[in-house]
């Protein structure tokens, strides 16, 4: 019971926050989103790393077809579930120094989504999942049609084609899997996980989930949708979309690849391991070429992700462990850096890497944080980028060889880009729109800080988290031996 209710305490209270308006929408919401925080922080405490589903609810749904209305957690979503957890009251937070129209609205729909991406990351029925995979769509369209930038409406219109098509093709596969259960069929993933397959079924179904998968992440060459989402939509929205959406891609790959389709993966894994790895070196050479702020931090997250993508196609405890571990130190990473850029365009009122500079003189705290939560971007030791990149580029080199190699370059290109935003924001002389530049808020301190202690923990105790997946990450890859 525990996880449905943390699927519905979010949607209960976001339909409660449509209800108030001004500041009162805005405290309700984190009082609430805080609330679902300790709820997922007291799942985890009493998690026990086995590699079996935990906290389960299982009723009846659709009886007659066989669907149910189940889930639970075990070792492949319980990080996720923290990240979901850990992420959403901060970035509510966030946006509490922007005054937004219809804020009661706004708010809401971060909680919707909250509550979605909560039923992605805890469905054990395949019908169940694919019904929270496209609800957690459409807080994020609004969140972006509404409160996004001038072109607006063109990006997420382009955002929602691709994500609907990629959808269609993963609902095409999932009612052809049913069809092939026994009897009366079952729509239960863990029964999908039994079937024996054709290796040409397993060829046409392993298309149809790693490209529904591969635009939501995005992998290379899906990615069109994502820098200009990024950029256009209002910063909490972006950071939704960053830090916690594309995760749901590659849980996907996670969940539904490897144990479904064994023969497909060895016959196309290459294929798509080398696009994942394409989209690191080309996401990387691209966000080292931008001026904008966050279109570059933009860029990272697809090289970033690409990396995950190709640490889970190489089939190793080692890759599929790092990707896990990834997705959580990624997601703490990029709504920290998105969170920067926008309190610096806020200030500066803009994000032009050649408009800015020397705001280091007067921003101690706000140097210090930036510096730690980029250095764990770019996968310094002791920091949390460090573990999952070092597992996911094991993952790939045993793989591997070749394409371990060319994995290895996002951490030279990922310094480079890095770095280069860093000095050019933070050292030199002031321009003209950072000659008065204010230090953190406490309230922005509230924010940042928290992601930084995530950033340290990850980094010198790395088995607090691995300890929690490795169980369930080698039961799952038995299907695939």
């Amino acid at each position: 019971m525990l996880t449905l209710a943390l699927i519905f305490f979010p949607a209960v209270a976001a339909t409660v926050t449509l209800l108030l308006n001004g500041d009162s929408a805005k405290r309700f919401a984190l009082g609430a989103a805080l609330l679902e925080f300790l709820l997922a922080a007291y799942v985890i405490s009493q998690f026990i790393a086995t590699p079996e589903f935990q906290f389960g609810f299982d009723v009846p749904w659709i009886n007659v077809l066989g669907i149910r209305f189940s889930g639970g957690i075990d070792g492949i979503s319980i990080l996720l579930v923290l990240l979901t957890g850990l992420l959403v009251p901060l970035i509510v937070l966030s946006a509490f120094g922007q005054n937004y129209n219809r804020s009661a609205t706004f708010y809401a729909l971060i909680l919707y989504m909250q509550a979605a991406l909560m039923g992605v990351f805890t469905a054990r029925d395949a019908f169940l999942f694919y019904l929270f995979f496209e609800a957690a769509l459409i807080p994020v369209y609004f969140l972006a049609a509404l409160w996004g930038g001038a072109n607006r409406i063109p990006v997420t219109f382009k955002f929602f084609i691709y994500t609907i098509f990629g959808s269609l093709l993963m609902l095409v596969a999932l009612v052809y899997l049913y069809y092939q259960t026994p009897g009366l069929h079952s729509s239960a993933i863990a029964d999908f996980y039994k079937l024996n397959l054709t290796p040409a079924a397993q060829g046409w179904v392993f298309w149809a989930f790693f490209i529904a998968f591969a635009i939501k992440m995005p992998v290379f060459p899906f990615h069109t949708w994502q820098p200009d989402t990024y950029v256009e939509s209002p910063t909490p929205a972006t950071m939704l979309l960053a830090g916690i959406m594309l995760k749901m891609g590659v849980y996907g790959l996670i969940r539904f690849i490897l144990p479904i389709v064994p023969a497909g993966l060895d016959t196309w894994g290459m294929m798509a391991a080398v696009l994942s790895v394409i989209g690191i070196v080309y996401g990387s050479v691209i966000a080292i070429r931008q001026r904008d702020m966050k279109r570059l931090i933009a860029y990272s997250s697809f090289a970033h992700v690409g990396l995950m993508a190709a640490g889970v196609f190489s089939q190793t405890t080692y890759g599929v462990q790092g990707a896990l571990i990834q997705m959580l130190a990624h997601g703490i990473n990029v709504v920290g850096l998105f969170f920067v850029a926008e309190l610096i365009f806020d200030r500066a009122k803009t994000r032009q890497l050649d408009q800015l500079g020397g705001i280091t003189r007067t921003t101690p705290k706000l140097t210090v944080l930036f510096m730690i939560l980029m250095l764990g971007s770019v996968a310094l030791p002791l920091t949390n980028g460090f573990v999952g990149e070092f597992l996911l580029l094991k993952g790939v080199f045993d793989y591997n060889n070749y394409l371990g190699a060319l994995a290895g370059l996002t951490i030279i290109l990922g310094a480079v880009y890095m770095l280069r935003m860093f000095q050019k924001t933070m050292f030199g002389k002031p321009s003209n729109n950072t000659q008065s530049f204010a230090d953190l808020s406490t309230s922005e301190l509230w924010v940042l800080v928290p992601l930084v202690f995530f950033v340290f923990w990850m980094g010198l105790y790395p088995a607090s988290f691995l300890k929690l997946t490795e169980p369930a990450v080698t039961n799952l890859l038995r299907y695939i031996k």
